[in-house]
């Protein structure tokens, strides 16, 4: 009888193992909730969006934004053209923040830190962008006006098929940069796509970089860079099918003839006409003379 209990007790000590390590809860995936779910700053300045997941394993870890449902970050890669974005991930860490550079006021919102666990979680946090208390007769009561520059010709033309490359610099230290398209802020995540930006911020200004792939004729137009506190810059991008003559291709750009240099032109030539008509009169005359 005596073995039997034993037995029997061998079987429940068996039995409770298999339930603690098929049922741990720390197993899955969970969201550490420490900070806030509510993160305000204002324009121009830099936003972290926390999010900390603890027992990740191999699962991946993706922030969403929520008014239009776009992945923006997938683990360590970025799925956005808007190069502003990043994530922040110290290696063996369980954090996942995402990081927003120069914030402008079409960042607010809420964005989802996800895992694809089955079902999936997610973890919201809300953005709150404010308007900062810029003292612009400040910025330009400086000794060299703020003011944006577009690097090179202020007419570019480009071969169909090949990348737009717009550089545009501004001598203020960390202004926010938004390019324009005609009347309409380009759109990074568009279903266009191939459309990126690069920013860089110095002591000295601010530099941004557009770059448009696969150039189509409804890229030309008009390009605007436009800076926060600073007067802004354009340039006229001609998209052409063909190869593009070498004179186009830089500022040093042979152009036809002005209207008023064919005028002196044809002047000259209908002078020169008159004279060898005058010419041959003379001679007609000299000869009819001598007869």
């Amino acid at each position: 009888m005596n073995s039997s209990y034993k037995i029997n007790l061998a079987k429940a000590s068996i039995t409770a193992a298999g339930n603690e390590n098929n049922g741990i809860k720390d197993d899955k995936p969970y969201f550490e909730a420490v900070y806030p779910r509510n993160v305000s700053t204002v324009v121009d300045d830099t936003a972290i969006l926390k999010c900390v997941v603890k027992n990740k394993g191999d699962r991946t870890v993706s922030w969403m934004r929520k008014r239009d449902l776009h992945i923006l970050t997938s683990n360590n890669f970025l799925y956005t053209g808007d190069q502003r974005f990043s994530v922040i991930h110290p290696q063996d860490s369980d954090d996942w923040n995402l990081k927003i550079e120069y914030v402008q006021p079409k960042d607010a919102g809420t964005y989802e830190c996800q895992v694809n666990t089955e079902p999936k979680i997610n973890y919201a946090v809300n953005l709150d962008v404010g308007s900062p208390n810029l003292q612009f007769f400040d910025v330009f009561d400086r000794h060299e006006a703020a003011r944006a520059k577009i690097i090179g010709s202020q007419e570019l033309h480009i071969k169909k098929g090949s990348t737009i490359s717009l550089t545009c610099t501004v001598n203020i230290y960390g202004s926010a940069i938004s390019w324009y398209h005609g009347t309409q802020i380009v759109n990074f995540d568009s279903e266009r796509g191939g459309i990126s930006l690069e920013q860089e911020k110095t002591e000295t200004g601010t530099t941004s970089r557009l770059l448009l792939t696969r150039a189509s004729f409804r890229d030309g137009g008009n390009y605007s860079c436009v800076p926060v506190g600073a007067l802004s810059a354009s340039v006229i991008v001609h998209v052409l099918n063909g190869e593009i003559p070498q004179a186009m291709q830089t500022s040093d750009a042979v152009y036809p003839p002005r209207p008023t240099v064919f005028i002196l032109l044809l002047a000259l030539s209908t002078f020169c006409n008159f004279l060898s008509i005058q010419h041959i009169t003379t001679e007609v005359n000299n000869f009819l003379l001598h007869r």
